[in-house]
């Protein structure tokens, strides 16, 4: 049965292996247990559940709190070829009877639903009359009190195992659970511990960093400009600070969109379908954002403020690098995120012990932006992965090699102006003390008149808060949790001030650019985008980046080598596999002598059916270059039939127009025709035109 797996695997999905885990799950299911599988993200957990729906007569349940995400995930299926559907709030009940018709019918191997439509009576009539050979309960930890995204209706999941007078396997499947929250997921399923397989939650191809004490708005400037090309996410706490590094980036002309609750939901859509889509780069969002964001190739996420917890921060920075290439991961810390966190942990839970759960949970947030251990190992340990003296050998702390500059008389300065005023101000009245400010709060304070007041006159005050906040986050100061936080010396202020010990600060982190593209990995993506937007399907659905960078690699030229490439099945192949083979063979020519061979090349493939887009894509050329090919084809006759770029009755309109106004001038020609007209189907009619009175005379 494992080897009809295996075949499966291959056939649809282009793999010949399976992953870490992936066989001792299916092989659970296969027969009969109910299994829990603990897998990181893009560990390919679907697999878990989609390989045994394929193996079985009948229809299998996915049950996700994700339903942006539901329709991604059935595309992408039916991509494969794969007969799939989905039931959620997003549909019109007359969608929503033909889908559970096509399901009765056995037109349907999988059926994602919400939890919620657990309680349908429609939907309890449907596991009634059709045979159900597997449910799948993703995103697990919901089911969880203690999980970081508990959904009471996921307790609604064992009430329905229990109507089933021969109950079909349950496979449970998460990426974030501590101890505390497997053990309710086994409870509550009915899932043994001996069913229970944990493949580790180490992400090895994620880079893990924590930034301290820098300018947060001018790290992300700087990474995002070494790294144009690249697709990521930038989480903040508030909608205020998306709004504002929005409108930021989008000032510096980066392409960015924006998600937050304050927008309109068709805005939200509209923004996560074009981050989907490749269409924006770089999305700017609160934790709204990303549930369901199935998108393989997020290079990096940079956390603008302190998540609230381990879990939550594991999962939103898991959402880069799905597809297993190198991808960064940075939290900006500053100090003053912890009262934020708080804030909303106090507005947010009424019961004392939830409240108390989750202080426990912030403190170790807080803990890993101060470790000194290795910050993988770090997230490891919490998850109740220990593994004593690990090093990921990729992470800031494991390959900090930056210089350090010593800080001792400056850090004296800011710890003694603390002091003088008696701890009773926060970080920007003692900068602008240190600065010399002449403000008027400042005056009217009589600060003006502490000793120290502009003995750092020569940094910025930006600089000075910058230092207090390392400081902070070195734990030589602390905020008051007030509603105006002021600054606390602490005891370990008292022998630098002494001149006893010295304070070092690493200089500013410089970013780095991820990966270096080459041209012709740049090529197969512009031909990867050019086939989803026909299709109307994100780019990751019809390759990877991961099969991208190994087709650029390995150049193949036949059926059977393309299909060597992981990522490439033969349902892949069949639909998009012919494109990428022209593109590649291509790139392997020897370079063409002429203008000559270069148009005939644009034709050949013209004639086989590829728009220009496609063309375009697949010879590394403009759009405008492979219309000029097509232009001078149909002056030499080449082309008779130009009714794929030129309907015959737009054709009759532009040489009807031209005969009033000129067959000599475009921009008269355009600007008398309907604005669909484009300037190339002009100059298309224009040549096709002459082309036949030239045959006539």
């Amino acid at each position: 049965m494992l080897q009809v797996a295996r075949d499966q695997l291959k056939h649809y999905f282009g793999y010949d292996h399976f992953r870490g885990g992936q066989e001792d799950i299916i092989t659970s299911i296969l027969t009969n247990h109910n299994t829990l599988g603990i897998m990181p993200t893009g560990g390919g957990k679907s697999i878990c559940y989609q390989i045994p729906a394929l193996l079985s007569d009948g229809l299998t349940i996915v049950i996700s709190p994700l339903i942006s995400l539901m329709k991604d995930q059935v595309d992408a299926l039916r991509s494969y070829g794969i007969d799939a559907a989905y039931i959620n709030s997003s549909l019109t009940d007359t969608e929503i009877q033909e889908q559970m018709q096509g399901a009765r019918n056995g037109e349907v191997k999988l059926l994602y639903i919400a939890p919620e439509r657990l309680e349908a009576p429609t939907f309890q009539r449907l596991l009634q009359e059709t045979p159900i050979s597997l449910i799948a309960v993703d995103e697990a930890h919901c089911i969880s009190q203690w999980g970081h995204d508990f959904r009471p209706s996921y307790m609604k999941i064992s009430s329905m195992l229990n109507h089933f007078s021969e109950q079909p396997p349950v496979i449970a499947l998460t990426a974030t659970a501590t101890p505390e929250v497997i053990g309710d997921i086994q409870r509550i399923l009915n899932i043994s511990t001996e069913q229970t397989y944990i493949s580790g939650f180490a992400r090895e191809n994620l880079h893990f960093s924590v930034v301290k004490g820098e300018k947060k708005k001018s790290f992300i400037d700087n990474y995002i400009s070494k790294n144009p090309s690249e697709s990521g996410i930038i989480y903040a706490a508030t909608r205020k600070e998306v709004d504002q590094l929005y409108s930021s980036l989008q000032k510096q002309g980066i392409n960015v969109g924006k998600y937050h609750a304050g927008m309109t939901e068709l805005q939200r859509k509209r923004a996560q379908e074009e981050f989907l889509f490749d269409n924006i780069s770089v999305m700017v969002a609160t934790n709204a954002f990303g549930m369901g964001i199935d998108k393989s190739n997020v290079r990096f996420v940079i956390h603008h403020n302190l998540p609230k917890n381990m879990e939550s921060y594991y999962q939103e920075a898991g959402r880069a690098g799905r597809d297993g290439e190198p991808s960064d991961c940075f939290l900006l810390f500053s100090p003053g995120d912890i009262h934020v966190q708080k804030f909303l942990i106090d507005q947010n839970q009424h019961d004392t012990s939830r409240k108390s759960a989750e202080l426990t949970k912030l403190k170790a947030m807080v803990d890993y932006c101060h470790t000194e251990k290795c910050l993988q190992g770090t997230i490891l340990h919490y998850f109740g992965d220990h593994r004593p003296g690990y090093k990921c050998g990729k992470c800031s702390n494991c390959i900090d090699d930056r210089e350090s500059v010593e800080i001792t008389r400056e850090a004296q300065m800011i710890f003694s102006t603390i002091k003088r005023v008696n701890e009773r101000f926060g970080k920007t009245i003692i900068a602008q003390i240190l600065k010399g400010s002449k403000s008027k709060r400042i005056n009217e304070l009589r600060l003006d008149q502490v000793s120290t007041f502009g003995l750092l006159k020569h940094f910025t005050q930006q600089d000075i808060v910058d230092m207090i906040d390392f400081l902070t986050a070195e734990q030589f100061i602390v905020l008051t949790e007030s509603k105006y936080p002021t600054l606390v010396l602490q005891e370990k202020t008292l022998p630098v001030l002494k001149g006893q010990e010295t304070i070092f600060k690493k200089v500013a982190r410089k970013p780095v650019a991820i990966e270096e593209n080459d041209q012709l990995f740049t090529q197969l993506r512009t031909l990867r985008k050019q086939i989803a937007d026909k299709d109307n399907v994100p780019p990751y659905v019809v390759f990877a980046d991961s099969t991208l960078r190994e087709m650029s690699a390995k150049t193949p030229s036949t059926r059977e080598e393309m299909l060597e490439i992981k990522g490439v099945g033969d349902m892949k192949y069949e639909k998009y596999g012919k494109d990428f083979l022209e593109l590649l063979s291509a790139a392997n020519a020897k370079p063409e002598s002429s203008d000559e061979a270069s148009h005939k090349a644009s034709l050949k493939l013209f004639e086989e059916g590829k728009d220009i887009s496609i063309i375009a894509a697949t010879r590394g050329l403009s759009p405008s270059t492979v219309e000029g090919h097509l232009l001078k084809a149909i002056e030499e006759g080449l082309i008779t039939n130009v009714d794929a770029f030129l309907p015959s009755d737009v054709f009759h309109d532009i040489i009807q127009a031209a005969e009033s106004f000129g067959f000599d001038k475009l921009k008269p020609l355009k600007e008398a025709l309907s604005d669909e007209i484009t300037y190339f189907q002009i100059k298309a009619a224009l040549s096709k035109h002459r082309q036949q009175k030239s045959v006539e005379s």
